[in-house]
């Protein structure tokens, strides 16, 4: 029988209790392992680079450096080897989350999510199948449409084909691989040819960054439809 990997995570908080909590959940997960704790963004970063968690769990706010600030740090797109920064915030449309996940955060979710979706958020984030939560992702990147933000990514060269604009619309309502490939009947590994085929042409690094692209190019409209 093949054992499943652990996943190694790193927390990033400078509250005590909060990083005490978050490792009281994961660590009652069988396949997650919690491999080290930062107080600040500075610290972050240098256990980030030395023990090369699978997944970083940052906070926003933090002292000396932000978690947009680690987040760029350790997944921007000046970084050659990046590793996989979920962002956890205590508020849901939190006005720095949008620089994080520009910055290349594969996703981000709410402290008091409970410990169901946070221990799927790292599963997710190890595989690079990011959570984005419709319930909070969508309406902050809803908000900034709304707010006719300029696209910081325009039309692509290449045009994407009308399959993989249908898979850009699922993926920006919050839809999973799994849930993409049920919906538009199509198998799990001609969806994720198609994340990869759309973050070619897109230029960016995941699929929260194509959500984003959505969004602020009115793939999707502000409905939700």
């Amino acid at each position: 029988m093949t054992i499943p990997k652990t996943i190694s995570v790193l927390l990033a908080d400078d509250q005590a209790m909060v990083r005490s909590g978050l490792r009281l959940v994961l660590s009652d997960q069988p396949d997650i392992d919690v491999v080290a704790e930062a107080a600040d963004g500075v610290e972050a970063i240098e256990l980030a680079r030395r023990l090369r968690p699978d997944v970083c769990l940052v906070d926003i706010r933090m002292p000396r450096l932000d978690g947009i600030e680690v987040t760029r740090a350790l997944a921007g797109p000046g970084v050659a080897d990046p590793l996989r920064v979920v962002v956890v915030t205590t508020f849901d449309l939190d006005e720095y989350v949008y620089g994080a996940l520009r910055g290349g955060a594969v996703g981000f979710i709410l402290k008091d999510a409970g410990p169901t979706l946070l221990a799927e958020a790292v599963r997710a984030a190890s595989v690079g199948d990011a959570l984005v939560s419709p319930s909070v992702t969508l309406r902050l990147l809803r908000q900034l449409t709304e707010a006719q933000q300029a696209p910081t990514v325009g039309m692509p060269a290449r045009p994407l084909s009308e399959r993989e604009l249908e898979v850009v619309r699922t993926i920006a309502r919050g839809l999973t691989n799994q849930e993409i490939a049920a919906e538009l009947f199509i198998s799990l590994s001609t969806v994720k040819s198609h994340v990869s085929g759309i973050q070619t042409k897109l230029g960016v690094r995941n699929r929260v960054a194509i959500a984003a692209w959505a969004w602020e190019n009115r793939v999707v409209k502000p409905s939700g439809g």
